[in-house]
């Protein structure tokens, strides 16, 4: 295993910078504001030395489904993984739905010890936890498509709001999907709550069509946690009822998890539609609020 690595991103202003810390598949851009914005990138880059090594130790279990006993792991991102899962664990899930966030929420967490910030966040591929002192805001750019960039949404994040994380899931990511949204981006508590309750809206976005293409996922990659689960691999053009049913059954289930605290908003995105849950912290272009 490579050693991990640390760099500057510098901006174009030739001022302003950007800490990435990249080990494996643990790809982190991480930003931070205040007196103790030096320290706290020290703090980052320490702590971040052996995250990916104590997961690996552990990867065999992680990849396990959750059951009827809480799972006992040793390592810190780990015990964040579960945790964060453990809500979900009457429909299949692994805490490895939760493992982009629960770094995120590691590294913020060493860099907020002993320091003072007015800001700060840690992005770990799209799946960021971040830090606001009393009166400080950020804002958040929602894209559901990579491939076709265009502002879809802006998250407003206040320091008086409970969000501390954001995530997003989909079939178009770097993980895999049940269900078939381009996208679905959440705001929760944390970026690991946020990271499973995407995966959980993101497969609750589904219908059966004959224009998605799915596979077993370990016909896919091997080491999947998700074994022989059909996964989305491809979404053809779908008529407008089947994409209304699919985003229904996704609202429904973000409604559900808003209720019950679990998320603050969600932002769901199939085709040539998206819909909001709870517009008071999401605004979009083009799209139905639904409370």
């Amino acid at each position: 295993m490579s050693a991990p690595s640390a760099n500057w991103l510098i901006g174009k202003d030739g001022t302003s910078r950007r800490l990435h810390l990249q080990h494996g598949p643990i790809d982190l851009v991480i930003e931070a504001f205040g007196a103790d914005a030096a320290r706290a990138y020290e703090q980052a880059v320490a702590r971040f030395q052996d995250i990916l090594s104590v997961l690996v130790a552990e990867l065999v279990e992680l990849r396990q489904p959750l059951g009827a006993a809480h799972p006992l792991f040793r390592g810190p991102v780990a015990r964040r993984m579960a945790a964060a899962c453990w809500p979900y664990r009457a429909v299949f899930i692994t805490p490895m739905a939760a493992v982009a966030g629960s770094v995120a929420d590691e590294i913020l967490a060493a860099m907020l010890k002993d320091t003072q910030l007015t800001r700060a966040y840690v992005n770990n591929g799209g799946d960021i936890a971040f830090h606001l002192a009393p009166g400080e805001s950020l804002r958040a750019a929602v894209v559901c498509n990579p491939d076709l960039p265009h502002l879809d949404a802006i998250a407003t994040l206040t320091a008086a709001q409970p969000s501390r994380g954001i995530a997003t899931s989909g079939w178009r990511g770097r993980s895999f999907s049940r269900g078939i949204a381009d996208a679905v981006t959440v705001l929760a508590e944390t970026a690991a709550q946020a990271d499973a309750a995407a995966t959980i809206i993101a497969n609750a976005v589904n219908v059966d069509h004959d224009a998605v293409e799915r596979r077993p996922a370990h016909a896919l990659r091997d080491d999947s946690d998700l074994g022989a689960l059909p996964v989305t691999v491809s979404v053809g053009t779908l008529p407008i009822f089947a994409i209304n049913e699919a985003l229904s059954a996704g609202v429904a289930r973000a409604q559900d998890l808003r209720r019950s605290g679990l998320i603050q908003a969600a932002f769901l995105s199939l085709q040539t539609e998206n819909r909001i849950v709870g517009s008071d912290l999401l605004l979009g272009h083009d799209m139905k609020a639904l409370g």
